[in-house]
């Protein structure tokens, strides 16, 4: 089953010259075991290949059913990183 989040994020109302910092900048303010619903008019493959490389580990993403074909959903949420002291 698919974890709920309380926020989602229309990735597609960004202007594109910075969609993936704006995008960057929710994940960041996420506190770990948080989640966000990454919604998107492609699939995000690109974001999350320079979000793996850049910070790995440090979030988990997973797809999830979209109601049509044009739109991509993705559950990303914060994980907690060696050292880091989690939030109750």
């Amino acid at each position: 089953m698919a974890e709920q989040s309380a926020i989602m994020l229309n990735a597609w109302l960004f202007p594109s010259n910075i969609r993936h910092q704006a995008i960057f900048k929710v994940f960041e303010a996420l506190p770990p075991h948080q989640s966000v619903l990454l919604v998107n008019d492609h699939d995000p493959k690109p974001l999350f290949y320079q979000l793996d490389a850049e910070q790995p580990g440090k979030y988990r993403h997973t797809a999830v059913d979209s109601p049509s074909p044009d739109r991509f959903h993705v559950i990303v949420t914060r994980e907690v990183l060696a050292g880091e002291i989690p939030m109750a």
